[in-house]
């Protein structure tokens, strides 16, 4: 959704109503993930994509027919049905695609949805869509953590503690299953993850029947480079390619300047380890957030260092990773030990950082980085795909 945010808004705000298709849950293998969304305005144009090409006629003639009689659907497109052999899914996966109307009348909160994305504020939108009774589909909640609720014009507003964890605006049919559904929602938007819910038709969690998806619109996770060198110029590139919100950080003011780093979000002139702790007593960072350690000098890097080895047992950070060469590495790991770093808590550096793909050049060495982050974030084994059996898609 967030990919087609800005289309859905400007036919929103027109007064305009527009069908809205969005991938819900994948099974095997999948080309597009779930909350990839597609959008068919009043002009009849398509936006977007939910299966990068396989169905997206059938859910564009699909989102034609909600916007005519208003009922959302729920279809399911995988290789054994007719249907889906008919519009080309032949990758081997199965989607559940949702289809809705969007409107001012259906979808009232979206001005202030767009603006918390906008803004980089967490907010959350939790929508029934599986239930025995009819009229519950569709129901809708938006969530977001206490300390980020916006009043009527958008801007933050402190709040006494409220008696649940979480703000939510709307309601379901009950108390019990806007509860359920607001803890769970709160665990999922603290992850920056998309996913489908199932309880029983009251908000049940044992049970079976309501199954509710869930679009987490989280700030941009964060990577955080240190050391204002060439590679970081690179890693910072190919980070803002990724969708990371990309701080640059040296303590030399005549290497770090935005001048030469315009791909970063800032350029910041401090001490790493101090900007760390910094970033870890004011709660900016999170088990998203990926540290590069990219300075080759112990003065910097071993401080710095003994600062970020110890966030990732507490999901403060996803990834460490530092560069360096094997004698580098060696001496490195040693002044750490020295300053009293365990094994466990130095197991989660990755160094020398990076895959080995033979890469020379500081934008080769950025691809290596990036896919040794990516493979940790999905698990992937960094193996050529030939080599492999299995899904490709997880």
């Amino acid at each position: 959704m967030r990919d087609v945010m800005a289309e859905l808004m400007a036919w929103w705000e027109a007064g305009e109503t527009v069908g809205v298709g969005t991938v819900v849950a994948t099974f095997r293998s999948a080309p597009r993930p779930p909350g990839a969304s597609m959008l068919v305005g009043p002009d009849e144009t398509a936006v977007g994509s939910v299966s990068g090409g396989c169905v997206e006629g059938a859910v564009y003639e699909l989102a034609q027919e909600v916007v005519a009689d208003g009922t959302p659907v729920l279809h399911r497109y995988g290789v054994s049905d007719d249907d889906a052999l008919a519009v080309g899914l032949v990758c081997g996966g199965i989607l559940d695609v949702w289809v809705e109307k969007v409107s001012r009348e259906t979808f009232p909160e979206l001005a202030e949805i767009a603006a918390d994305v906008a803004a980089g504020r967490p907010v959350a939108v939790a929508t029934v869509i599986e239930h025995p009774d009819p009229a519950r589909l569709g129901a809708r909640l938006v969530v977001r953590p206490p300390a980020v609720v916006p009043d009527v014009s958008g801007v933050e507003t402190a709040l006494e503690p409220p008696k649940r964890p979480g703000l939510s605006t709307g309601t379901l049919w009950s108390q019990r299953a806007t509860d359920a559904v607001t803890d769970d929602v709160l665990g999922l938007l603290a992850q920056g993850t998309n996913a489908t819910l199932g309880y029983g038709p009251d908000g049940e969690r044992r049970g079976e029947g309501m199954r509710v998806f869930v679009w987490s619109f989280a700030p941009k996770p964060r990577l955080l480079v240190f050391g204002a060198i060439d590679f970081a110029a690179a890693v910072a590139k190919v980070g803002s390619f990724l969708g990371y919100d990309v701080t640059v950080c040296d303590a030399r003011p005549v290497f770090a300047t935005a001048s030469r780093f315009p791909d970063a979000d800032r350029v910041v002139v401090d001490w790493p380890h101090r900007y760390l702790e910094a970033e870890r007593d004011g709660g900016r960072l999170d088990q998203r957030t990926v540290v590069t350690v990219l300075t080759h000098d112990p003065k910097f890097d071993v401080p710095l260092l003994e600062v970020a080895l110890r966030l990732p047992a507490s999901n403060q950070v996803a990834y460490v990773g530092a560069m360096g060469s094997r004698r580098t590495h060696d001496d490195r790991m040693r002044r750490l030990r020295e300053a009293g770093l365990t094994d466990d808590e130095l197991a989660y550096l990755s160094s020398p950082i990076g895959l080995d793909l033979g890469g020379r050049t500081p934008e080769e060495t950025a691809v290596s980085i990036a896919a040794e982050i990516i493979a940790g974030r999905w698990g992937g084994s960094g193996e050529p795909l030939t080599q492999r059996d299995g899904r490709i898609h997880g």
